[in-house]
């Protein structure tokens, strides 16, 4: 009876530890293929599932995740027989955990040795400077490619890259030569466009300098017309005011000799005064009006009559 008190507590631990080990989760983006007696049974996502035990088997998880396949080099021969290395990156995705698992062994494998032929394939009909100019065109007849051959293995192919181009020693050399070659000629053709471009640029200096001393002269002449016009004015402004003046001078005199009202004799005296002062000047010849002459007459009779007194 100590015995089989033993066994039952032993059993129930036995029991909880299979039942426990059976239980198997499945975590996000993985998935797990469950064999029944080594034959497929189904396909488990994410979640909690039981398997029965010495019967279902569980496979590793896969990954359903984009993954990345970095492949080492490979020797590829162009349509002119030049050997180069060229190493990919394969970007794929698992879409069926089924075919990734029964489709193909070792899948990595295959998609690095299905790459590597058709690198060769694609190359063979390209020549060298087409291959260092076409990576784009490359990479998607590539993607196309691979993707297709590789979906019966439940693989996806999503990107294909060239990572390097590696061509011969020899052909580097050249290339680098005719690298530095083209900077040079670039160099040289800036330096050209620089100088003829310093060139325009003094020439329109030296446009605009001669527009504004053009500018300048101009503005002087105008400013020296200007000032010239506005002597002028002033001196005409100023005779104009003197001419006025005497008119308006000789106008009171002749307004006050008017209001004085003189006889005939004073004007008469008057008028031979003025002629003495014609007479006083440069002048070679005079002619003096008949009435004039009386009146120098009559000024020497009065000269005398008061000489006598």
């Amino acid at each position: 009876m100590m015995e089989i008190g033993y066994v039952f507590p032993i059993l129930i631990a036995v029991v909880f530890i299979t039942i426990i080990s059976n239980i198997v989760i499945v975590k996000q983006a993985t998935a797990r293929i469950v064999e029944r007696l080594g034959a497929y049974r189904e396909t488990w996502n994410v979640g909690i599932h039981f398997k029965i035990p010495f019967i279902d088997r569980a496979r590793p998880a896969i990954s359903l995740k984009e993954r990345v396949a970095d492949f080492p080099p490979q020797p590829v021969i162009t349509k002119d027989n030049v050997t180069m290395q060229i190493d990919t990156v394969v970007y794929f995705q698992v879409t069926d955990p089924k075919l990734y698992t029964y489709g193909v062994e070792r899948p990595i494998s295959a998609i690095e040795n299905l790459t590597a032929t058709t690198l060769r394939n694609i190359l063979g009909d390209l020549e060298l400077d087409q291959t260092l100019t076409s990576r784009d065109t490359i990479n998607t007849k590539m993607r196309t490619i691979l993707d297709e051959a590789t979906d019966p293995w439940g693989i996806k192919v999503n990107r294909v890259e060239l990572k390097n181009i590696i061509p011969p020693r020899e052909i580097q050399d050249a290339m680098e030569k005719q690298m530095k070659a083209e900077r040079e000629r670039r160099q040289a053709i800036l330096k050209a466009e620089g100088v003829k471009q310093s060139q325009i640029l003094e020439a329109e200096g030296e446009k605009q300098a001669l527009i504004l001393r053009a500018d300048a002269a101009k503005q002087a002449k105008i400013l020296d017309a200007e000032g010239e016009k506005e002597k002028q004015i002033l001196e005409a402004e100023g005779q104009a005011a003197a001419i006025l003046k005497t008119q308006e001078a000789v106008a009171k005199s002749i307004e006050l000799i008017n209001e004085a009202n003189p006889g005939d004799s004073v004007i008469k005296l008057k008028a031979l005064e003025a002629f003495k002062d014609i007479a006083n000047g440069n002048a070679t010849k005079l002619i003096i009006p008949s009435d004039i002459q009386g009146l120098a007459g009559l000024a020497g009779s009065l000269k005398e009559t008061i000489t006598d007194k």
